[in-house]
């Protein structure tokens, strides 16, 4: 009696549980639906906080205060933060941005999209001032548009001593394992391999990240110059000698206006706006501000905007992928909806399978057919990436954007020695044909089976090569001397005719309008976001154990994530050349 006494307790207990979380989400849900505008007062500054993960484009979570103790938020929209700026540019409330660049992620090409909104955005005549504690160089790249930077004293630094590309090489960690990989590639640079068969990288692809590492700093190099009035000798200087080893070198060379801790920096702010003490200076968040006003929908025609961010895979995909099942049903759509005059597809991806890419392609290339399709690029579109890009009537880029590698490889692992010597199993098979075992992984591949996938692979590569040469107008030849899977900067690939022009989102969907002869229209995106229920229940699964791994794991968590993404390795791939960390 006293064990049912104890489990009804233990079932009522969880009854009164669950009924109570069902009202709380409920109750958040309904927040989080209200339709009712945010009201912003006058006096108002519009406060970017940069922290966390910059991604295309950021759901409204109704759990962004609920999170584990300091992990703080992780993922802030390119799209949200952008639209916000553009609006408060004409808003007679919004008095000037305070920009704040903490410890963030994103790449240069977003950057740069925010950080011509911001030039926009001075030309109204209204301020910007930017503050932090410590200044990384993407962090300064957005600060040095502004008109006023402050640095904490003292301990504050702007950190403008050149980039920094490191790759993690896991052959030692298979030679251990007595994992073997048997590598299938085509092209000198498609070194996407590399980690997995060297401990330091080949001749070929220090040459790529060299030249366009180094175009991509001189490209951001020359923005700072010009905002800080400084001459790109200047500037070369300062960061090859890495004269700013403090606040005081700092202000010295004109990087920053002064130095002053937070709440000199808010009676700054008070001074601008004629405010009279503290209290009186309206912060509001970029997300809150988003809420204060709504685009117009009166338009009858659109430019659709779908999307694709992640690796490239068969079937579905998921948030962080790009399904081919998926994303031709949403080309499929955009192109049969008679509202949809013009398609826009924005890509920020370094590729994955080349089947799914070559699958996407196509629908694009139907798609191109009837309406205008221009491809935008992210901070990359390489690899299966550009496969897709090359498809498109035109291809827009920031400079900075990682594009090209044009190439094609195979891998597959020889486990052999692990399963047996380390793990005591062995296989035997039974096969009703001679090559009905060839993609296994318990044996090492005999010299005709090799060759059997090598010549899949360059088959592929073929394919690969002359779509893109036809997707160029480009001689096939010519083609061939730029592939090779080599990766290029987006100033690089517009010289050689990888790209068209250099441009924002923005400025492709106009040229998508353009195309399209329309003036006035509505822009719509693809996927659709989430629904609020969508986003809890995610946030109830994966997401909240990435974070919670990324949280435990740290500087750690990009590799853990390459380990986990080998299972996509399925076929031909068509990837970049390498996984890397940017710093």
């Amino acid at each position: 009696m006293r064990f049912l006494r104890n489990l009804l307790a233990v079932i009522t207990g969880l009854f009164i549980f669950s009924f109570i979380l069902f009202i709380i989400l409920m109750g958040i849900i309904s927040v989080a639906s209200s339709e009712k505008l945010v009201t912003i007062e006058d006096n108002s500054v519009l406060q970017i906080i940069l922290s966390g993960n910059l991604e295309e484009r950021e759901v409204d979570d109704p759990f962004s205060e609920l999170t584990f103790p300091g992990m703080g938020p992780f993922e802030m929209g390119l799209k949200e933060i952008k639209q916000a700026i553009r609006h408060a540019a004409s808003d007679d409330q919004i008095k000037g941005i305070f920009l704040e660049p903490r410890f963030f992620s994103a790449g240069f090409a977003s950057l740069e999209e925010i950080r011509t909104e911001l030039e926009k955005f001075k030309e109204s005549g209204k301020f910007i001032v930017a503050y932090s504690e410590y200044y990384v160089e993407q962090g300064y790249f957005l600060a040095s548009v502004a008109d006023e930077i402050y640095l904490t004293p003292d301990y504050g630094n702007v950190e403008l001593n050149g980039l920094n590309v490191e790759v993690a090489f896991f052959k030692g960690t298979l030679d251990k394992l007595e994992i073997e990989p048997q590598i299938f590639r085509v092209g000198e640079y498609k070194g996407a391999v590399e980690p997995f068969t060297r401990k330091d990288f080949s001749k070929e692809n220090e040459e790529q990240i060299s030249s366009f590492v180094n175009s991509t700093y001189d490209h951001v190099l020359r923005k700072i110059a010009d905002s800080r009035g400084l001459s790109f000798e200047e500037i070369v200087n300062i960061s090859d000698s890495m004269l700013v080893r403090d606040g005081s070198d700092a202000e010295k060379y004109n990087l920053i206006t002064k130095m002053a801790y937070l709440n000199e920096v808010r009676e700054i702010l008070n001074e601008k706006i004629s405010a009279e003490d503290e209290s009186e200076v309206n912060m509001v968040s970029y997300r809150k501000y988003n809420k204060s006003f709504k685009e117009s929908e009166y338009a009858r025609d659109r430019i659709a905007v779908i999307v694709g961010t992640g690796v490239i895979t068969m079937g579905k995909g998921d948030d962080r992928s790009i399904g081919s099942e998926k994303y031709t049903e949403l080309i499929r759509e955009a192109r049969e909806n008679k509202r949809v005059k013009g398609i826009v597809l924005r890509i920020n991806s370094g590729g994955g399978s080349a089947l799914a890419s070559d699958v996407i392609w196509n629908e694009i290339r139907q798609t191109a057919e009837e309406k205008p399709v221009i491809a935008s690029l992210s901070d990359v579109a390489a690899s299966g990436g550009y496969y897709l890009a090359m498809g498109c009537d035109s291809i827009v880029a920031s400079p900075t954007s990682i594009t090209g590698s044009i190439g094609i490889f195979g891998m597959i692992f020889n486990m052999q020695g692990l399963f047996e010597n380390k793990l005591g199993l062995t296989f035997d098979n039974i096969n009703t044909g001679n090559f009905s075992g060839l993609y296994t992984v318990t044996r090492p591949l005999t010299d005709y089976e090799k060759q059997i996938v090598q010549n899949d692979v360059e088959r592929g590569y073929r394919t690969f090569t002359t779509k893109a040469a036809e997707g160029r107008n480009m001689e096939l030849e010519k083609m061939l001397e730029l592939a090779g899977g080599r990766v290029w900067s987006g100033i690089e690939a517009r010289d050689i005719g990888l790209i068209d022009v250099f441009g924002t989102l923005e400025d492709a969907i106009s040229m998508a309008a353009d195309k399209a002869d329309v003036d006035e229209y509505r822009v719509v995106y693809y996927p659709a976001q989430k629904t609020i229920l969508e986003q809890i229940m995610s946030d109830l699964s994966n997401d909240v154990q990435a974070k919670w791994l990324r949280l435990k794991t740290g500087d750690l968590y990009p590799y853990l994530e390459i380990v986990r993404d080998l299972d996509s390795y399925i076929g031909l791939q068509a990837r970049m050349p390498y996984t890397f960390k940017l710093n």
